[in-house]
Order: C-alpha cells, then structure tokens, then sequence
C-alpha cells in the first residue's frame, strides 16, 4: 500500500469516528478539501478495507461507520479477515504445522495475508495451488495459531 492510500484511510477513519459521512460522493468530496482527489471507485474500496458499513442512529438517519473491531485492526489484518472467509475451506493442525486448504489459485493469497498480518508465532508460510502450510513456532504451537487465524476470518 503507497503511503497515500495508508494517509487517506487514515484521514477515512478519522472523518467515520467524527462525523455523519451519508455518501460516497460526500465522502470524495470532503477528500478533496483535505488533499486527496479521488473516485467514487477509489473511497468505494477504501470502504472496504476499513470494514466500514452503513448504519441507522436512534434518529432513523443514515450513515457510515467503522465496524466494532475495524479501528483496531490493521489493514494487514483486515486483509487477513477477509482472505480467510473468502478463500479457507478447511484448516488442520500437526503440532506446529498448519495446512490450510483453499479453491485452486488461493493459496498464495492466503499465505500473502498471513505473512503481511504478521501473526505473532508463526515463523512462516509455504504456498501451492490449492494448499498452503503455516509453521509456527514450537513452543507457540499450531492449535493456537490456527484458532488465531479461525478468529481473523470470524471479524469480518
């Protein structure tokens, strides 16, 4: 991610947690006051790396909000989040091993989220087509990273 995409999304989230952003267009709009000329395509995707949803107040108004866990989470992670709900079918664990299986083509995806997530206790991921193996650590052990990575894709 270019520096300018990080600042934006930074900018993204501030404007989600301090006012009522009830557009896309509004929310480019107000980018471009701050620097950042953008699409609609643009902030659309933004949206979507911050996990941010459209929600209804107590006032029946609505508008955008950064999901429970979104201000928390890393864009690394987030990432994560979203490639294990989209791409992991099954995980099986050998004591520091993980294999993680995947649609053909997937893996690599998967391995590329858990390597940028930096999840602490894992040393490293090995990748093919459709199968992807995570090592962790020893004395970390595989059941808890794979229950880690369970918990990633369970926050979207």
């Amino acid at each position: 991610m270019s520096p300018a995409t990080a600042g934006r999304r930074r900018l993204i989230r501030k404007m989600l947690a301090e006012g009522q952003i009830t557009s896309q267009a509004q929310l480019v709009e107000l980018l471009e006051e701050q620097g950042y000329p953008v699409t609609q395509a643009t902030v659309s995707r933004d949206l979507d790396a911050l996990s941010a949803i459209k929600i209804r107040d107590d006032r029946g108004s609505v508008h955008y909000s950064l999901t429970p866990n979104a201000e928390q989470l890393t864009d690394a992670e987030i990432r994560l989040s979203r490639a294990v709900n989209d791409f992991v079918e099954e995980i099986s664990v050998s004591e520091n091993l993980i294999v993680l299986h995947t649609p053909p083509g997937a893996a690599h995806l998967v391995a590329g989220a858990i390597d940028r997530a930096v999840v602490q206790g894992v040393l490293g991921t090995i990748a093919g087509d459709d199968t992807l193996m995570v090592v962790t650590a020893p004395d970390v052990g595989g059941d808890t990273i794979a229950a880690r990575i369970e918990e990633m894709g369970a926050r979207k």
